[in-house]
Order: C-alpha cells, then sequence, then structure tokens
C-alpha cells in the first residue's frame, strides 16, 4: 500500500508542476499576443500620421497640430501597455531586466551578465533582511 502512496504522491506533483507550467506558458503567449496587436495598431497610428503630414503638405495646407499630438498621446499609451505586459512576461518567468543593456536577468543577479551593470537589490532582499533585525531584537 505504502508503494501506492508514494506513486500517488509523486503523480500529483507532477501534475501540479506541469499545470502550473502550462498556465504560464498560455499567459505568456496571450501576452506575446498582446503585445503583437499593440505594435501593429502602433504601425497604423505611424501611417495615419504619415499620411495626413503627406496630404497636407502636398495641399499646401496647415497640419492640425491637435490632432497630430492626440495620435502620438494614442503610441504613447500602447507604448506603455506594451511595457506592462512585458513587465508581466518578466514575473511569469521569475526574471527581471538589467537597467542598463535591457537584457532579461535572473532575480537575484548582483551584475547583469551581459554588460556587467550592477544591479540594484530587489524588494524581496529587503524585507528579508527587515525580518532578520526584527528576529535579532
Amino acid at each position: 500500500m505504502e508503494i501506492f502512496e508514494k506513486i500517488g504522491d509523486a503523480a500529483s506533483k507532477t501534475y501540479k508542476y506541469t499545470a502550473e507550467k502550462t498556465t504560464k506558458i498560455a499567459k505568456e503567449t496571450k501576452l506575446k499576443i498582446k503585445i503583437n496587436d499593440y505594435k501593429k495598431e502602433i504601425e497604423k497610428i505611424y501611417r495615419e500620421i504619415g499620411e495626413t503630414v503627406y496630404e497636407k503638405s502636398v495641399m499646401d495646407t496647415e497640419i492640425n497640430k491637435e490632432e497630430v499630438k492626440q495620435k502620438c498621446d494614442d503610441i504613447d499609451c500602447l507604448s506603455g501597455k506594451i511595457v506592462e505586459c512585458k513587465n508581466e512576461i518578466l514575473e511569469l518567468k521569475e526574471k527581471r531586466q538589467c537597467k542598463n543593456c535591457y537584457q532579461e536577468i535572473e532575480l537575484d543577479a548582483n551584475y547583469c551578465p551581459n554588460c556587467g551593470y550592477e544591479q540594484e537589490k530587489i524588494e524581496a532582499d529587503i524585507e528579508q533582511e527587515d525580518e532578520e533585525v526584527i528576529e535579532e531584537e
């Protein structure tokens, strides 16, 4: 009987691990699709700005700066959403980004393996240090 319990436990752990990994992969894929959609939308807006400027130039009329500014604001908004998605992907992978070269690195890396830039300590380290100080008192 004991052997069946061990096999069951091992199978259960394997299932949980596989389910967790599959969920992370699915979330990452959805985020990458969102990023691509946002990039397509940005390209569309760039094209619209270019067409507007070209048409106004050919017709020798003044460009509506407010219209162009609104489109630029839309691009900024979409770019922000892309950054948010990329940050979510990093969280799923349990990684972070180098502040210097933007390479994916391990959470606990003190230096970037790509460029050697010294990394900031992450908040989890600071919280852990605070807990150690409280325990010592």
